[in-house]
């Protein structure tokens, strides 16, 4: 399997992890995704669409909170990953996150996985 490390970024509450798996690009998210962290979500997925990775994975089993502006981020890329012929892909929420999911209906618009590797298999 293809697999290659494309960034790491570190800031206090959130740690987003890249690395190209095959035809996936897995963002892997852990802290806390909110006003004050949700830049250092967006500058990955933008850059990952821009070098063509169309096909995102949100890993999300450490992602401990996403408010309303981490989610805007993750429906931003959803809308340029489907305009590029891709999707993007969630995996292994925790139940606090995938409640406010559930709540805004943004899981309606999301593939949603239980985990990386069911994420990666379809």
């Amino acid at each position: 399997m293809d697999r290659q490390t494309v960034g790491s970024t570190n800031r206090g509450r959130l740690r987003v992890e890249v690395r190209t798996e095959g035809r996936s690009e897995i963002v892997a998210v852990a802290g806390e995704l909110d006003h004050h962290t949700a830049e250092l979500l967006r500058a990955p997925l933008d850059d990952a669409l821009g070098r063509g990775r169309a096909r995102l994975v949100i890993d999300c089993s450490e992602l401990e909170f996403c408010d309303s502006t981490g989610l805007n981020v993750l429906l931003g890329a959803r809308l340029k990953a489907d305009a590029a012929g891709g999707g993007v892909h969630l995996a292994g929420m925790l139940p606090v996150v995938a409640r406010v999911f559930e709540i805004t209906g943004a899981d309606a618009v999301f593939t949603v996985h239980d985990t990386l590797e069911d994420a990666l298999a379809d």
